[in-house]
């Protein structure tokens, strides 16, 4: 079993399988519990019957939980795809940070828990060929179906300590909805970063749902999954940024 120096409890999973076909690691995918407490979480995770599970679970004190092996198939990210393959976990890790969520009172997410992220995230990366783009949101991966760890948690301080890929977003302005080739442009660049939608040139529901999850990412100030100039103008930054 692959362990984590970092972890100070292990409460294994039974939820688990060998990644499928061999897939190298490649993918790291953040996620919020969406539950009253942590231990609620936990007990979740390691529930047969739930058919959910992840490699660790940080709770609101920032106590580092490994539940799987990191050579195995944890149960995560459920129905998702990203950058036209849809087993997310045969290729990724997946980390739970204990928050209540949209529904149950969602709130910051604190220093004492945003340490121990950003450790861990980098203890992850030490042994695994992940690139920075492809430290990912659970929304970025299953958009519409999923909206955490959501626009509160602070991929900048991420970004900052050398963790996932962030530009500083496009200012918000009040201009008109996209023209129909500039939200084609908008949805092919979304197809090039990763996120998986047609390009239609149409504001359609796929489209609505890839600029939410992009929007709670990326460009926090106003998440309403209509693209406008700023995440145009963030996205191509992005873009420009992975060919640095």
């Amino acid at each position: 079993m692959i362990r984590s120096r970092l972890a100070q409890r292990f409460v294994l999973s039974p939820n688990i399988e060998p990644r499928r076909n061999n897939r190298p690691i490649d993918m790291l995918v953040l996620h919020y519990t969406g539950m009253a407490s942590a231990e609620a979480a936990c007990r979740q995770l390691c529930d047969p019957v739930s058919g959910v599970s992840c490699h660790y679970l940080i709770d609101e004190h920032g106590v580092i939980t490994q539940m799987v092996g990191e050579e195995m198939r944890a149960w995560h990210a459920g129905t998702s795809m990203w950058a036209g393959e849809a087993d997310t976990n045969s290729r990724a890790i997946g980390i739970e940070i204990h928050n209540p969520g949209h529904w149950l009172g969602y709130e910051d997410f604190p220093d004492v828990q945003m340490r121990p992220v950003i450790a861990l995230c980098r203890d992850i990366l030490s042994r695994h060929e992940i690139t920075p783009a492809h430290v990912l949101a659970h929304s970025d991966v299953a958009p519409g179906r999923k909206i955490d760890p959501g626009e509160r948690f602070d991929w900048r301080r991420l970004y900052g300590a050398g963790i996932g890929h962030w530009v500083p977003p496009q200012a918000l302005s009040d201009a008109e909805p996209l023209s129909p080739a500039s939200l084609r442009s908008f949805q092919q660049l979304l197809g090039n970063y990763g996120y998986g939608l047609e390009i239609t040139g149409i504001l359609d529901e796929s489209t609505r749902r890839a600029t939410d999850a992009f929007q709670r990412h990326f460009r926090q100030a106003r998440v309403d999954g209509i693209p406008d100039v700023s995440a145009l103008l963030t996205l191509e930054k992005l873009i420009a940024g992975l060919s640095r």
